[in-house]
């Protein structure tokens, strides 16, 4: 990214900003911000949960926003459009829409880490019209087409 990965950030929460946990961490973990209290997360409920946080990424960059595996495996909680991406010119607050494919009710807490960030850059195409496409090894073969 431009100008030492630095990326500008509102943080209107009392909670850290996010950040890597390891040295080769890809993504950084994403706070709940319910500053009136906890919510409940029923079994096939999906709710938009903010983080507080409001970012300005450099042209060429998205921020995907991603389920948090732990949640995903012991309590059957992850991001319903997964990966969501923010765009670089969205101003907005950064939200997480979770959904809970368990057969339990789950509680959010302030603070709680809901999902993950993974800053990216990425390219925009132009598309070409043509009458037809260089062959490759695939094909036009389905889903599980290369497959047994």
């Amino acid at each position: 990214m431009q100008n030492d990965n630095l990326v500008s950030v509102i943080n209107s929460t009392n909670h850290d900003l996010p950040n890597y946990q390891t040295a080769q961490s890809a993504g950084m973990d994403l706070r709940a911000w319910l500053p009136d209290g906890g919510i409940e997360l029923l079994p096939g409920e999906r709710k938009l949960i903010l983080t507080g946080l409001q970012i300005a990424l450099p042209a060429g960059y998205e921020a995907q926003i991603r389920p948090r595996s732990g949640l995903a495996l012991k309590h059957g909680i992850t991001v319903l459009n997964a990966p969501g991406t923010i765009d670089a010119d969205y101003r907005g607050d950064v939200g997480v829409i979770l959904v809970n494919h368990s057969d339990e009710p789950f509680n959010i807490n302030n603070g709680d880490r809901i999902a993950q960030m993974v800053v990216a850059p990425y390219v925009q195409v132009q598309w070409q019209s043509v009458a037809s496409l260089p062959k490759s090894v695939r094909g036009s073969g389905g889903f599980g087409h290369t497959g047994n």
